[in-house]
């Protein structure tokens, strides 16, 4: 690693262990007092995993963890760091499989990636991050404003564009968001741009009819490409905890969701949902945001999120 791009990765490490200082705080505080008379006996277990469940981490991992800890051996009366390094260790192997970044496959003239969530996620803002992104990596990129139903959406892409240097496709107020992707792609296509990124409307995930619209979009890019679109990235906001997850099967049963982006990390303590989600519906897991900034949004690493939970450094617990 290059001392630019060390300084970077410290950077972005003290950016994510800040940003999930709520849900670390409160899983440190709350191991701290269960196993404060450094005993780990049934009683100390079954409190762990209440406290992970409410830490939103889910009942199903809740559970395998509490059971790993107990199955763990230490060789003295057992500390809170001790615990949460058992934990750290657990939650990394769970989600090192799913740490997947997004990457262009060079087969796809363009590679069009859907991007798919509820209102207020933070999707258009990812999109123009990834874009900008995606660029400084040599990419040709355009941008998609198929949200053609809220014109803040389209200038924020607007925005995003100048400051990605890419091309951004957009149509009038209240045009047909599927006219708009076909032409988009055939533009794409016909100008040599390595990625399409399509912003689609934010929409309730319990409304049949505008689920039923996703559907439609697929279909329209699968006329000019019979495997586009080639990842449908799903947009969750980490503040809503437990209801992430009726989100991913409504998306996943209209759309055919390929992988998650989590934003809003440091918006609350519910950092843990990122485990339940991988627990439950073992999708790649491409990205977490934890603030506004475009540097606040990269890459999953399963490692780091691990330690950043348990306020822990990767190289004290051997991960590294």
């Amino acid at each position: 690693m290059s001392d630019s791009a060390s300084i970077n990765h410290g950077s972005w490490l003290v950016r994510l262990k800040s940003g999930l200082r709520k849900s670390s705080t409160s899983l440190g505080d709350g191991i701290a007092g269960i196993f404060s008379r450094g005993q780990l006996d049934k009683e100390a277990l079954e409190q762990l995993e209440d406290l992970l469940i409410a830490a939103d981490l889910g009942p199903a991992m809740a559970a395998d963890l509490s059971a790993s800890l107990a199955h763990a051996r230490f060789d003295r009366d057992i500390t809170s760091k001790a615990v949460r390094r058992v934990l750290a260790k657990q939650i990394a192997n769970t989600l090192r499989p799913l740490s997947t970044p997004i990457t262009l496959s060079p087969s796809y003239q363009p590679h069009v990636i859907l991007f798919v969530g509820v209102n207020g996620t933070g999707k258009t803002t990812t999109i123009g991050k990834f874009a900008k992104q995606l660029v400084m990596g040599g990419n040709k990129i355009c941008i998609v404003a198929a949200d053609t139903f809220r014109a803040a959406a389209i200038e924020q892409l607007q925005q995003w564009g100048d400051r990605a240097q890419c091309e951004v496709i957009a149509g009038d107020a209240g045009a047909d968001p599927s006219g708009l992707v076909y032409d988009a792609m055939k533009r794409a296509h016909n100008k040599g741009f390595n990625g399409l990124l399509i912003d689609t409307a934010g929409r309730l995930h319990n409304v049949p009819n505008l689920m039923a619209e996703l559907g439609k979009l697929a279909r329209v890019l699968s006329k000019i490409d019979a495997d586009a679109p080639h990842d449908v990235v799903l947009v969750l906001d980490a503040t809503t905890g437990q209801n992430t997850l009726s989100q991913v099967e409504a998306f996943l049963s209209a759309v055919g969701v390929t992988g998650l982006v989590v934003t809003k990390l440091d918006g609350s303590a519910r950092g843990g949902v990122v485990v339940a989600l991988a627990e439950r519906f073992g999708l790649p897991i491409h990205a977490i945001g934890v603030g506004e900034g475009i540097n606040d949004l990269r890459s999953f690493e399963a490692n780091e999120f691990a330690c950043g939970l348990m306020n822990l450094d990767e190289e004290g617990i051997g991960l590294r």
